[in-house]
């Protein structure tokens, strides 16, 4: 069996309806395994792409607003792999981010995640679904401060670092735990600036491969992240970025 299949695997990707987390998704199933598209708004065009190339999936609504959502999820299921996806950004200048926006970015990006995590590793480590595989979105600003997104920031830098705090928990027990960190992709998060014409122009000028990412681009790092060839890679935050950081 090829090293990059995922024959026989369970997945669930969080986000999955659109974006980065359809892609992923799909290029999961691409290798074999059974994923779960979860999220707030059903995911059924990610379904019905992933049946049509002969895939198996399922729609698995869950509203991440609630950190605790899947918390009755994984037991029993047989899952072995967990794609921690979902996400939201608010943009305010700092002098007026309201408490409601710094709480409600944190409960999805970083308080879910870490609590999905959480209950997917409890199950697969109770039931033996291991060897299995975790990967985290972080963002290039797990690195970098960003504008008007103070939040969002400080979250992702949570990521980076709850991704690293899991992985010395867990290798050892069977579990990857790795993070992908997207550049510039075109997303929905990302309409205002590619709309802002100064601020589309200054981005692209500084990466090195001269457009914005695709989700695309994301999911097949994923895929391989969640693969038994990258067994011996855990704690890692891989920049999908077209250069951006090494500029």
């Amino acid at each position: 069996m090829s090293p990059f299949s995922l024959e026989g695997r369970r997945a669930l990707v969080t986000g999955a309806n659109t974006g980065i987390g359809q892609a992923i998704a799909v290029a999961l199933a691409a290798q074999g395994a059974r994923v779960s598209c979860a999220g707030r708004r059903s995911a059924d065009e990610t379904v019905e792409r992933i049946e049509a190339a002969g895939g198996r999936a399922e729609v698995l609504v869950l509203d991440f607003a609630d950190p605790m959502a899947a918390r009755d999820v994984f037991a029993g299921e047989g899952y072995s792999i967990l794609v921690n996806n979902a996400g939201i950004i608010r943009r305010e200048d700092s002098v007026a981010l309201s408490e409601a926006d710094w709480d409600d970015v944190l409960d999805v990006n970083l308080k879910a995640l870490f609590f999905t995590a959480q209950a997917f590793a409890r199950a697969a480590l109770t039931e033996g679904n291991t060897p299995a595989a975790i990967v985290n979105i972080a963002s290039l600003l797990s690195f970098q401060g960003g504008i008007r997104v103070a939040s969002y920031t400080a979250s992702k830098h949570g990521v980076a670092g709850v991704t690293k705090t899991l992985a010395n928990e867990w290798a050892a027990q069977g579990i990857n735990v790795n993070a992908i960190a997207p550049g510039y992709i075109a997303t929905a998060n990302t309409v205002a600036l590619r709309e802002d014409a100064a601020r589309n122009r200054a981005i692209l000028e500084r990466i090195p491969a001269g457009r914005w990412g695709d989700p695309d681009d994301i999911a097949g790092t994923a895929a391989f992240l969640c693969s038994p060839a990258a067994r011996y890679i855990h704690g890692a935050i891989i920049n999908v970025d077209g250069g951006w950081l090494a500029r």
